[in-house]
């Protein structure tokens, strides 16, 4: 079981008003409704998901992931909140999130991945695409436009959103609040950002604030972060076998000692997934082979355990926006 932040499911309710029963919708999710807006109060997130679709069920909730979103506010997240305003520019308060928002989720994982127009900023969530999921995915990817805004001194707008689900009956709202093309229907959860975006300072950048308050979320993180030598001796183990192929759960469960029905209960506790860390293993060895010229194409397809270059490729241009060959070269000319 995964967990998120209460503050959502607060937001939420207060975007909809008094269409709805929001005190009930709240109470129903273990969310005191007069209670005190804490973000570090979380709740399962398939009782997120199911407060979201029995709102659904009363209100179009077309618009709602874009009201909420836009109106989420960097001091709602406590400290990671200042540590986003005190980064130097965006691309250091984005790379703060991908590191600490196992503070407030255990579902999701963001990762900056470079892009050669820039950097494109994805939201990693596992599990069925239910309504419940395609809204609070959809108010993550506003919300982080709508924090990105809060800090820059010049407007921010993202080159293009990708959303992973179906598009809704109307994305006239979407495009109004981005600001540029929303591609509903794509292979991921990301928004992508110029170069130049990524490097405009951020208003209130402070390397001195920076180090104080980074220090306490280093010291939060440390606290809830029990199973990081499970995730890296998964990885290492899954390296270790992809050149005879896609690994099997089971014999990489075997190898550290646990049951399968273990092993898979102790990484969806904390929000990750045997094929997520089977993904990043191959895309962080494929990079670094890739940075290594004395490995070609071929080899390097086989020893991330693909059996033809072409669906290597495929794979790679997924993860990455660009072929390995393309990857090579613009590694060479840096």
């Amino acid at each position: 079981m995964g967990y998120v932040t209460s503050l959502f499911a607060r937001k939420m309710v207060a975007a909809v008003g008094d269409v709805i029963d929001g005190a009930a919708l709240l109470r129903g999710a273990g969310i005191d409704p007069d209670g005190p807006w804490d973000p570090k109060a979380m709740i399962p997130d398939n009782t997120y998901y199911d407060m979201l679709e029995r709102i659904a069920a009363q209100v179009d909730v077309t618009d709602l992931p874009v009201q909420v979103g836009a109106s989420m506010r960097c001091d709602e997240y406590g400290a990671l909140g200042l540590a986003w305003k005190a980064a130097r520019d965006l691309r250091g308060s984005l790379s703060r999130v991908a590191r600490y928002a196992r503070l407030w989720t255990s579902v999701v994982r963001y990762e900056l991945r470079p892009d050669p127009r820039g950097g494109l900023y994805v939201v990693h969530r596992e599990g069925e695409r239910r309504l419940g999921m395609r809204l609070s995915n959809e108010t993550t990817l506003v919300a982080a436009a709508a924090l990105a805004r809060q800090v820059s001194p010049v407007p921010v707008t993202p080159l293009e959103v990708r959303v992973a689900h179906p598009a809704p009956g109307s994305v006239a709202a979407h495009e109004d609040w981005f600001g540029c093309p929303v591609l509903f229907g794509a292979e991921e959860d990301g928004i992508l950002f110029s170069a130049q975006t990524l490097a405009q300072p951020n208003i209130l950048g402070d390397e001195g604030i920076s180090r104080y308050l980074l220090s306490d979320l280093e010291s939060e993180l440390s606290q809830i972060a029990d199973e990081v030598p499970l995730i890296s001796q998964t990885k290492n183990a899954i390296a270790q076998t992809l050149n005879e192929g896609a690994p099997k759960m089971a014999d990489i469960a075997r190898g550290l000692g646990l049951s399968a029905r273990s092993f898979h209960r102790r990484l969806s506790e904390h929000g990750m997934s045997f094929q997520t860390l089977t993904e990043e293993t191959r895309r962080e060895l494929a990079e670094g082979l890739l940075r290594d010229e004395r490995h070609s194409l071929a080899e390097v397809a086989f020893l991330t355990g693909f059996a033809e270059q072409s669906s290597f490729t495929r794979a790679f241009k997924r993860w990455v926006g660009m072929t390995p060959a393309s990857y090579r070269k613009a590694r060479r000319g840096r």
